[in-house]
């Protein structure tokens, strides 16, 4: 049996590495499809901040003495990226990928390590000479803050496919054991809420917004591409794009890997073998039956979902339902299986910078 504290660090990696990339995904679409359609600086930017959970932190740091900073798009990624005072930021994400990897290098494989600190000392590596040293090639260079200002498309894209390839390295040379099965239920928890989180928000913003196909389109093909769903989408329905059909591909696809149906099956999945890997003598069963048990519920919850219920302004209950449950499933395994002490009373924070 794995201890705790290496499990943890495990569970955590895996949720920081996906947390990484889809903020640079959501930022990377975002900016694209602001240079692509006609839409509002505020229905584009402002629900990036939401999703990341930042909406309280940002208002107070900015809101209040200007509150049309939600229309500055440069303000809002320069919050979500560098911002020491938002601790969901690319930043601190990846330096948090980072810490949980070194206190568990000796589970991961050599590749695994050599690809996050590259990350991390690219993202944290300091402006030579003040920054003016020209337009960098393909996004190549050693600085991030260098390829931050001269192309900013080239900066999320690196992030991005340094945290996918990060995963891929992941399932191909690492040992099929328990701090690998951590590593994806943590990666699967994070995905499905944050899937659940852009699509909410977006949701919102298209219902908030002047209806018109043309922008409504670009926004859901914006969503599409946060989640690097636009090409399967696609192919699934061969290239006839609506809100309804995009929220089911998103919700529900079990063949698409970044929809909350297929994270959800995935990390039940790695709970029953964590559970199946466990030899403690101590009790009737392995630990972590209550966690197993309500990702089960929940996905065959979201299973039973009808078309009509994934439409409108019903799909806001479903999606609030998904974000509830996720974080209640997260401290319920941390309880279970990381060591946690339950938490006092109901809505305290628990493992407070980790989440």
């Amino acid at each position: 049996m794995l201890i705790s504290r290496v499990a943890d660090h495990c569970f955590w990696f895996g949720r920081y590495l996906e947390r990484a990339e889809a903020t640079a995904r959501s930022l990377g679409s975002t900016r694209e499809a602001l240079m692509g359609a006609d839409l509002e600086e505020r229905q584009s930017w402002l629900p990036i901040v939401i999703a990341g959970g930042e909406q309280e932190r940002f208002e107070e740091h900015f809101v209040r003495a200007d509150p049309n900073v939600v229309h500055d798009g440069e303000r809002v990624q320069e919050y979500m990226v560098w911002d020491d005072r938002n601790p969901s930021s690319l930043r601190a994400s990846i330096a948090a990928v980072r810490a949980n990897a070194r206190s568990i290098r000796d589970h991961l494989s050599l590749e695994v390590w050599s690809q996050i600190n590259e990350l991390h000392w690219w993202i944290e590596r300091p402006l030579a000479g003040g920054g003016a040293t020209g337009p960098v090639p393909h996004g190549r260079s050693d600085c991030a803050r260098q390829v931050w200002l001269d192309d900013r498309h080239a900066f999320y894209a690196h992030i991005a496919e340094s945290s996918a390839l990060t995963a891929g390295l992941l399932r191909t040379t690492m040992l099929r054991d328990g701090p690998f099965d951590f590593i994806i239920l943590g990666t699967m928890i994070e995905r499905a809420s944050q899937t659940a989180r852009v699509l909410d928000v977006q949701h919102h913003a298209l219902e908030l917004s002047r209806a018109h196909v043309i922008v409504d389109t670009a926004l859901w093909l914006a969503l599409l591409r946060a989640c690097a769903g636009y090409e399967p989408f696609m192919r699934r329905h061969r290239g006839r794009v609506s809100g309804t059909a995009v929220a089911a591909f998103l919700i529900q696809d079990p063949r698409f890997p970044r929809s909350i149906g297929f994270a959800l099956q995935s990390a039940q999945g790695r709970l029953e073998a964590i559970r199946a890997n466990d030899r403690r003598t101590e009790g009737p069963e392995p630990a972590g039956g209550s966690s197993q048990q309500r990702l089960a519920t929940l996905g065959a919850w979201l299973d039973a979902r009808s078309p009509q219920q994934l439409a409108g302004s019903s799909i806001h209950d479903v999606l609030t339902h998904v974000v509830d449950e996720v974080h209640t499933i997260a401290s319920q395994i941390g309880v279970e299986l990381l060591g946690y002490a339950p938490p006092p009373a109901p809505g305290d924070a628990h493992h407070q910078t980790q989440g």
